[in-house]
């Protein structure tokens, strides 16, 4: 199934680098009453992640906490060191953005965004997408046809859509 407005996010353990090492964030704590800019990317440091998906959140994630996100996170299937190292890299920390590591694809394959690209090294990762999500709910949903493409998903499109 391929989540869609409207549909419930599944409940899912992503992993972020905190002090003592890698933890565990539940994706239903961390969404229940609030509303969240959540944004997957196919990995960190590849070349559209970096140079546009990211810096497209870092640039409108005030305008976002203005129009009432109270959370913007990136999730991506990479392990949390590797998430930790990219977002250091990007600013993401200095834009308030939370990274999310989806290690194993768990959260990723419930919502029906998984791809794999063996050509470009890309196994089981995540489509690129943006999706604003009240109370657990998809609002919005931004999906790109290309893993190379950032438009549609980046932060501009998701505040017009708002």
């Amino acid at each position: 199934m391929t989540i869609a407005k409207g549909d419930r996010l599944p409940d899912a353990t992503f992993l972020t680098l905190g002090a003592e090492g890698p933890a565990p964030v539940q994706a239903a704590e961390m969404l229940k009453g609030r509303t969240v800019a959540l944004f997957a990317v196919p990995g960190a440091f590849t070349p559209t992640c970096t140079s546009a998906h990211m810096p497209s959140f870092v640039r409108t994630a005030d305008k976002l906490r203005d129009k009432g996100v109270d959370e913007i996170a990136c999730v991506s299937v990479n392990d949390p060191f590797v998430m930790k190292a990219w977002a250091d890299a990007t600013g993401a920390p200095g834009a308030g953005i939370t990274v999310l590591s989806d290690p194993e694809s768990q959260f990723t394959k419930a919502i029906g965004m998984d791809f794999t690209a063996p050509p470009a090294g890309l196994i089981a990762r995540s489509q690129r997408y943006a999706m604003l999500v009240k109370d657990g709910v998809v609002e919005e949903l931004n999906v790109e046809d290309s893993p190379g493409t950032c438009e549609l998903s980046a932060g501009e499109a998701l505040l017009d859509a708002m």
